[in-house]
C-alpha cells in the first residue's frame, strides 16, 4: 500500500476521500467506490500506486487525440479500478474487479521506471488511460512530474469525474486530455454509469481554464443517448463552454459488458450526430470505431481541404505549413501540429 493524497480524517475513524466527485466516506477496513483506496486505522492508502496492469505504445490518435502532436506515439499506462460503473464498459476486466472486492493486480513498477520506458520507446508523451486515471492519481502525478523533467508531455484520458482539488493538484502537469462526455441526461449518468452529470460539465470548464488541450468523446448508444435533442444540447455546451475549436469524437457503440443485447450504433445515427455537431458550430467533428474514413480527417474550416488525413488509428498525411492550411493559410487549432 502507498499513502494516498486528497483525503481528511473524520472523528469516528472514517476518512473522507476528496479525490473524485463521489467524496466517499470510508470506514476502517473498507474501500472507496473505486475499489483501490482503502482506510487502514483511520488513514487512507492507495492499492494501485505500484501496480500497472496495462502498458502499451499507441499512436496518440488512439486516445483519441487528433489535434495534439498528431502522428506521435504515446506510452500508455493504466491500473485496475474505476470510480464509475458504466454498464457498457469496454475495459471491464481492468475497471470493475476492484469494485467487487477482488485483488488489485499488475506489474510492480515506479514512476522513474515508467518514464525511462517511455523515453526508450520513442514516445513523445505518456498517456494515463485504459481504466480511470483519477483512481491512480498518486502514480499519475508523480510520473507526470518526472515526465516533464524528461521532456515528455502528459495526457489524461478520463471520465471527468474528479474533484476540483484533484484538478488543481494536476495543474501544470497535464498537457492534454480526452474526456468522455457520456450523455447530456442526468438520469443516464446515474442509472447507467453510477455517477452524476453536473460535476463532469463543471470539470470540463475547469480543465479549459487550466489551459489543457481538450478533446471530448461521446460513445453513441442506440436508444440511450443518441436523440437529436440531446445531441444538440451537448454540442451547444461544447461550443459555448469550451469553444468551437474543441474536437468532438463521436464513437460507435459495440455490444459489451452489461449491454450485450444493445445493437451497434447505425452508421446513419453517427452521421446525423456529425451533422449536428457541425450545425452547432463545432469546427472539428469526428466519427470513430468505424472502418469508414470519411469523417476521420481534419478539414480546414476555411476552405474545406483535408489537412490531416488519417487511416485506421494513425496519421497518413499532413497538408500543413507551420500549423496553417497549406491551401489557404488558415490556422488549424491544436498543439504540436506537423
Amino acid at each position: 500500500m502507498h499513502p494516498a493524497q486528497l483525503w481528511k480524517p473524520l472523528p469516528d475513524g472514517r476518512v473522507s476521500c476528496r479525490l473524485c466527485a463521489h467524496f466517499c466516506r470510508i470506514a476502517d477496513g473498507d474501500r472507496g467506490l473505486c475499489g483501490v483506496r482503502v482506510n487502514k486505522a483511520g488513514a487512507l492508502y492507495t492499492l494501485a500506486y505500484e501496480r500497472v496492469a496495462a502498458a502499451h505504445l499507441d499512436p496518440v490518435e488512439k486516445k483519441p487525440l487528433y489535434h495534439f502532436q498528431p502522428g506521435s506515439l504515446a506510452f500508455s499506462i493504466g491500473t485496475m479500478g474505476c470510480n464509475l460503473s458504466c454498464a457498457f464498459c469496454q475495459n471491464y476486466s481492468l475497471s470493475q474487479p476492484p469494485r467487487q472486492g477482488r485483488p488489485v493486480t499488475g506489474e510492480r513498477t515506479t514512476p522513474a521506471a515508467l518514464v525511462a520506458a517511455a523515453k526508450a520507446s520513442g514516445a513523445s508523451s505518456i498517456a494515463y488511460t485504459y481504466s480511470e486515471p483519477t483512481v491512480f492519481f498518486e502514480l499519475m502525478r508523480d510520473t507526470a512530474a518526472l515526465a516533464h523533467e524528461a521532456g515528455l508531455k502528459n495526457i489524461m484520458v478520463s471520465n471527468g469525474f474528479q474533484s476540483a482539488k484533484c484538478l488543481e493538484a494536476l495543474d501544470g502537469l497535464i498537457d492534454a486530455a480526452n474526456i468522455d462526455l457520456k450523455a447530456m441526461n442526468p438520469d443516464f449518468y446515474e442509472r447507467v454509469c453510477g455517477a452524476r452529470l453536473r460535476p463532469v460539465l463543471q470539470n470540463l470548464a475547469h480543465m479549459r481554464k487550466l489551459g489543457w488541450w481538450l478533446e471530448v468523446t461521446t460513445l453513441l448508444i442506440p436508444g440511450a443517448n443518441d436523440a437529436d435533442g440531446e445531441l444538440k444540447e451537448l454540442a451547444a455546451f461544447l461550443v459555448k463552454e469550451l469553444g468551437a475549436d474543441t474536437p468532438w469524437h463521436i464513437s460507435r457503440f459495440h455490444p459489451d459488458s452489461g449491454m450485450r443485447d444493445t445493437p451497434p450504433t447505425p452508421l446513419s445515427r453517427l452521421e446525423r450526430a456529425w451533422e449536428i455537431g457541425r450545425e452547432a458550430g463545432l469546427r472539428y467533428v469526428y466519427v470513430g470505431n468505424v472502418a469508414d474514413e470519411t469523417h476521420s480527417g481534419t478539414i480546414c474550416p476555411a476552405c474545406g481541404t483535408v489537412v490531416l488525413a488519417r487511416s485506421g488509428m494513425g496519421l497518413r498525411e499532413a497538408r500543413l505549413t507551420q500549423g496553417h492550411c497549406a491551401s489557404c493559410g488558415a490556422a488549424i487549432a491544436g498543439v504540436g501540429l506537423p
